[in-house]
Formats: C-alpha cells, sequence, structure tokens
C-alpha cells in the first residue's frame, strides 16, 4: 500500500451533506472513508450505494457488530460491494466471528474489535472482567485477538499500543486497524480517547491503517491535516524497515 492508502477518515458526521463535502475534499488524501453508526443511522444504506456509484470511493464499515452468530452472519453476507473492510466484536464469540462467503467473495476482510480505545482497566473491571486482563490490557488484547484469528478474521481493531505485541504473536499479515490516533500537533478538545499514539508512532510499530478523525475534520485546513498525517505515516514506514 501507498502511505495514503493507509490513512481512514471518519465520516462520523450527523448528515449526508456534511459527509459529502468532506468526502469530495478529502478523497485523494486519504485512503479509506469509515462509515461508523452516526452517519449508517442518520442516511441508512442508501448512502452506502452514494459511496460506491457517485463518490466512487471505496469505505471500511465499523458497525461493530455484536450480536447471536446467525444475525451477524446474516449481517455480514448482506455487506454491499465497495466495502473493504467490516468489524464485528470479538467478545460476542468464535462463531459471530467467522467471515460470510458473501462478504470473502466481495473482497470484505473481518476485523474484531478487541478493546474499545476509550476504556480503562476500571471501566473493565467494573464489567466483570478478571483483575489479570482488566489489568493488563496488552494481555487482554492478545487473548481476543487469538479468538478473532482462530475463527478466520483478517485481523483486528486494537489501539496502537498494543500494535506490536499483536504483530509480533500473529504476524506481518494479521491486519491492524489502529484508532485513537492523535498526531502531536493537533488538539482535540474533550477528547474521549485514552489510549492514544500519535499517527508515525503507530505506524512504526506495525500499524496497517490508521483512523484520525477529528485531528483532520476540525482542522482550519482538512486537506492540509490529512497531508501532513500522510508524511507521518511515510516517515513510520521508512523507520519500520
Amino acid at each position: 500500500m501507498q502511505p495514503r492508502e493507509r490513512l481512514i477518515f471518519p465520516l462520523d458526521v450527523p448528515h449526508k451533506t456534511e459527509a459529502e463535502r468532506l468526502i469530495f475534499r478529502l478523497k485523494d488524501h486519504v485512503g479509506l472513508f469509515k462509515v461508523g453508526l452516526e452517519i449508517f443511522v442518520a442516511e441508512g444504506p442508501a448512502f452506502l450505494q452514494f459511496l460506491t456509484d457517485t463518490a466512487r470511493v471505496d469505505y471500511f464499515l465499523d458497525l461493530k457488530f455484536h450480536d447471536i452468530p446467525a444475525t451477524v452472519r446474516c449481517a455480514l453476507a448482506r455487506i454491499m460491494a465497495g466495502a473493504r473492510l467490516a468489524t464485528v466484536h470479538v467478545d460476542t464469540g468464535r462463531e459471530s466471528l467467522m467471515p460470510s462467503p458473501e462478504a470473502r467473495k466481495n473482497g470484505v476482510k473481518l476485523l474484531g474489535v478487541t478493546v474499545l480505545t476509550h476504556l480503562r482497566p476500571d471501566d473493565l473491571e467494573a464489567m466483570g472482567l478478571a483483575r489479570e486482563y482488566a489489568r493488563d490490557l496488552t494481555k487482554l488484547v492478545l487473548l481476543r485477538a487469538g479468538i478473532a484469528r482462530a475463527a478466520g478474521c483478517d485481523g483486528v481493531v486494537c489501539a496502537g499500543t498494543e500494535v506490536k505485541a499483536v504483530k509480533e504473536a500473529f504476524g506481518p499479515e494479521f491486519l491492524a486497524v489502529c484508532p485513537a490516533i492523535r498526531p502531536a500537533w493537533a488538539a482535540v478538545p474533550g477528547d474521549d480517547q485514552r489510549r492514544v499514539m500519535t499517527p508515525y508512532e503507530a505506524i512504526k510499530a506495525g500499524a496497517d491503517y490508521i483512523v484520525v478523525g477529528r485531528p483532520i475534520r476540525l482542522a482550519a485546513d482538512p486537506v492540509a491535516a490529512a497531508d501532513k498525517i500522510v508524511a507521518e505515516i511515510e516517515q513510520g514506514l521508512r523507520d519500520r524497515a
């Protein structure tokens, strides 16, 4: 992949008008657009058709499916062509993590969501996780990444702080997509992310893709911000080699 292709920009906006403005401004400066719950609930599947047929961009369908195996399997089977990545929570269990033949046919790579990047050890203990895993997030991420890989997932979503361990445990072909990426030069007001890394740090550590939203979207010049992040990706790739 070229450095630009490793940058994912989330369309975390309330409606198609704003999403369309960002897409046409950034489509030559980022690799994939991420479709999350906010825009999907607002606009529905027709928005995915718009991305493919009108905007002519590829996207990451990040709906983080979390349900019984039959429901997840049926949802995965109906993912439209144009999606390159899709997500399922690892804690749904092995059966829900098995990629559907239909999604495979359309070229969709399935990622297991390990531990959301806003969670802290106290949060995980409060949810009933054993202290052994709640207090050692890398250990928990590796456990869940192993479950995802055994089920047939192509990779995982994890924080940049855990990506090096994931790559060492499961090899370079097992994809790692890292959210909570914050360039040192971009302040995010009221940031809710905890386990953060810069673009350079995450790529150097082994991330295949990084997700950068607010530092681009809130920038005075989103195109310049995206290009600056791509330059960090390029430097990280050079220093990783």
